[in-house]
């Protein structure tokens, strides 16, 4: 072969050979030793067999790793879930609106990790012994309409629209709708969970956990809204 001829063999025509011939290093078994590679951890050469068991213990630590951090997260959901379960039980349990509205403030604060929480409601209750309560306190209506368009809970920094509604210490926001989401039910109000810490909500993250508290506490307040005694 002339070396012209070597130099028209090109990577990809090596690859294509021993992808083709799979029994090549069987029959040439001497060329694992004597083809030197340089060590990708280090200085010096290893040989093409050693080359491949690193590869395969970089594969085997990526692997271990991804595994690592798969248990973290289903610990961490786990743990969230029990915190959502033992709201859930909370909820059930508080007989008059001022009570349920502590417990909320409380629990979030105190589970969910949750600087300051808010919750503002724009329908009237049928249920005259609560329509003075600061939840149903005015709120601008270009919030209330920004509110309402929400699918799914708002989180990141703090909304324009939002205005004055909240403390201005606070840096990263929740805002879930409340409503029937299942039955197409335009939302009555609004959860505003607030942190001091920037990083604590941001735009992006998961809101599934955001939605059964939301849906929780939707439930926990129409059965005063709309009660008839209390």
């Amino acid at each position: 072969m002339t070396s012209n001829q070597h130099e028209a063999i090109s990577a990809e025509d090596v690859k294509d050979y021993l992808r083709n011939n799979p029994n090549f290093f069987e029959k040439h078994a001497t060329l694992l030793t004597e083809i030197a590679l340089p060590n990708p951890h280090g200085n010096g050469v290893i040989s093409l067999t050693e080359r491949q068991q690193t590869a395969q213990r970089d594969k085997i630590r990526v692997i271990e790793a991804m595994m690592a951090q798969m248990i973290v997260h289903a610990e961490e959901n786990d743990a969230t879930s029990a915190k959502v379960h033992k709201l859930s039980v909370k909820l059930l349990n508080q007989q008059s609106f001022s009570a349920l509205q502590s417990l909320i403030a409380e629990t979030l604060k105190l589970d969910f990790a949750v600087t300051e929480s808010l919750i503002r409601i724009w329908v009237k209750p049928s249920n005259s012994a609560i329509i003075q309560d600061a939840v149903f306190s005015n709120i601008s209506d270009a919030f209330n309409e920004w509110a309402i368009s929400l699918t799914q809970p708002y989180c990141g920094v703090k909304p324009e629209v939002m205005g004055d509604l909240v403390d201005s210490n606070l840096q990263s926001f929740v805002i879930i709708p409340l409503g029937k989401a299942e039955a197409d039910q335009r939302p009555f109000g609004v959860l505003i969970l607030g942190s001091s810490d920037k990083d604590r909500f941001k735009a992006g993250m998961g809101t599934l956990y955001l939605e059964h508290i939301g849906e929780l506490v939707s439930a926990a307040l129409l059965n005063h809204l709309f009660a008839l005694n209390l």
